[in-house]
This record gives C-alpha cells, sequence and structure tokens, in this order.
C-alpha cells in the first residue's frame, strides 16, 4: 500500500511528497533540522558573546571610565566580547531618563540620592550596587584670576559671576549649596549665582571668564589647565560625596553588567580612577557604627578622610 500523498512546505512553494517512517527523505528531513538547530545555537551565542552595554554616568566620571573601558576590552581578548556604550550627563538629568524608560544597562550617579530613587522604584537591581568612588568639592578661579582667594571672597563686589550646578539636578551643585549655606555664604551671594546643566557646564563657565568662580569637583579641575583651586569645601560642610554604581533591572544583558559593575570596583578600575583624583572607595578599611550612621574611614595615598553615611545609603564594596 502507498504511503499517503501530503503537502509540504518547501521555502515558499508547496510542493507533493509521500510521508515514510524511514529512508532518504526521513534522513534529509533529520539532517535539516539539525542544522536548524546547530544555527539557532550558534546565533543564541553570537548574541551572548557580543554584548553592548549602554552605561549611563555622571559626567564627572568621563576621562576615567573611558579609560577603564580600554582595560575592560583588553581583559577580554580571550573572553565573550562586550561593548561599553557611554551616556555622560548631570546625575539628576540620567535619573529622568532612565525613569522615562531609556534602554540603560549600568548606571554610575554622582552622589546616592538620584541612585535610592531608582531603587525606591525597583529600577536598580539592588544586589549589584557598589560605591565606586569619592571625590572633593572645589572653588575654583581663572588661571591668571587674583579676585578670589577664599570662600568669603565671593562676597566682595569685584566678584560678579559665580558657576554652580543647578542643586535641583546637579549633584556637584546640590554639595556646593550645602557647603555654602554651612559657611553662611548662600543668602549672600545670590545675585551673583549663574546655574549650569552640569559640572563640566560650571568648569567651561570660569576657564572661559564667564564667570569669576565656580564649584566643581577635585577631579574636573584636574582636567584642564585654564583654572585654579583656590580652596576646598570642610567635608563637614556638605554630604559625603560617593559614586553608586548598580545595574538596572531593565538591562537587555545583566550578567555582563553585573560583571562590569564589579570591575569597576576592582584593584584595575579603583587604580584607573585614582589616577584621575578620585579617593580610592574600593580601598575603605573601617566601619564605625555610631547611632543610625557609620563612619567610613578612607586612605587616600597619604591622607585620611572621614565620610559619614546613614545606614540606609552605605553600601559595602
Amino acid at each position: 500500500m502507498r504511503s499517503p500523498l501530503v503537502k509540504r512546505r518547501w521555502g515558499m512553494r508547496m510542493i507533493s511528497l509521500r510521508h515514510r517512517r524511514t529512508g532518504p527523505l526521513a534522513a534529509l528531513s533529520a539532517a535539516l533540522a539539525a542544522a536548524l538547530a546547530v544555527g539557532s545555537c550558534a546565533g543564541s551565542r553570537k548574541s551572548q558573546e557580543s554584548a553592548r552595554l549602554t552605561v549611563s554616568a555622571a559626567v564627572s566620571l568621563k576621562e576615567s571610565l573611558e579609560e577603564i573601558a580600554g582595560i575592560y576590552q583588553r581583559r577580554q581578548r580571550q573572553q565573550p566580547q562586550v561593548s561599553i556604550i557611554y551616556n555622560f550627563a548631570g546625575s539628576g538629568t540620567l535619573q529622568r531618563q532612565i525613569e522615562q524608560g531609556a534602554p540603560v544597562d549600568v548606571f554610575a550617579s554622582a552622589s546616592p540620592p538620584e541612585m535610592d530613587a531608582l531603587q525606591a522604584k525597583g529600577l536598580v537591581m539592588v544586589e549589584t550596587r557598589r560605591n565606586i568612588a569619592a571625590n572633593e568639592v572645589v572653588l575654583i578661579v581663572p588661571q591668571d584670576s587674583r579676585a578670589v582667594a577664599s570662600f568669603g571672597d565671593l562676597t566682595a563686589s569685584r566678584v560678579r559671576r559665580i558657576a554652580l550646578g543647578e542643586p535641583a539636578s546637579v549633584p556637584a551643585g546640590k554639595y556646593a549649596q550645602q557647603t555654602l549655606s554651612s559657611l553662611n555664604l548662600w543668602d549672600q551671594i545670590q545675585p551673583k549665582l549663574v546655574f549650569a546643566q552640569d559640572v563640566r557646564q560650571v568648569l567651561e563657565f570660569v576657564a572661559t571668564g564667564n564667570a569669576d568662580a565656580g564649584m566643581v569637583y577635585r577631579t574636573d579641575a584636574q582636567i584642564t589647565d585654564r583654572v585654579k583651586v583656590v580652596a576646598a569645601a570642610p567635608d563637614p560642610s556638605h554630604s559625603p560625596i560617593v559614586y553608586p554604581a548598580a545595574v538596572l533591572r531593565a538591562s537587555h544583558h545583566p550578567d555582563q553588567a553585573k560583571q562590569f559593575v564589579e570591575f569597576l570596583a576592582g584593584p584595575e578600575a579603583q587604580a584607573a580612577l585614582a589616577r584621575h583624583g578620585f579617593v580610592r572607595v574600593a580601598d575603605s578599611v573601617s566601619k564605625l557604627e555610631t547611632g543610625n550612621s557609620t563612619i567610613v574611614k578612607i586612605q587616600p595615598f597619604s591622607r585620611q578622610r572621614e565620610f559619614r553615611f546613614s545606614n540606609f545609603d552605605f553600601r559595602p564594596l
């Protein structure tokens, strides 16, 4: 008895064939199925091996993270390749972009509140959060200026414009406001203030002489010889300047993103951050419990500083 005639799709055409349980056709079908399965697996492996990570990071991290990306990719020569795509801006701006659904794998903020806000909305993989760096706020002036030698000089009539980051969206601006308020200068200099969209714009205002003074991170002041540092904000005058990084729940490559965040907290990346002037948070060596807060002693090179964190904000490395 002959096998029933059946129709099968072959490419874009329907062809007629007689179904047999065994024989050359069955072997061909099995071979094709195996080939498709292998192709599917290869495609899956390729997807895993060529991940593109989008990292939204505070602009003050720009030079150090660009160096770190090169180090990270050189280490992968014998491993699956991961390409890093950076999006640098003010931390508050990046926070809003993420809240609005921007496709981001890793977020690195210049202060904890932006990360805390995303964490409260369930947008962050909490277990991946790490403090990767610390910094200082300094007062800068144009390189050839003699008008300002200390914070107290900001009230002088010869100082007309003072550049700061917008405190509501730029962590450096928030730290500057805290410092100036602590020094009882904030209300006195209000008419002179010019607000910028990020800390690098503050740097540019001062470097070009469009502002007589400004407040930026020490690491920003180091990237140009057109400005000079005249004073550093006293540590007790502002919140600890700590940079948290974490993987976002919406990441398309969570495994690779976790590995990158761990690398940021590791010795090679920490050494790169230190070369750019950041304090080595990864080397924090002691914690002293005092009520609802924790004092973290950090030894950056030859000087020791103490930062106070609430227990909610502190994330051990």
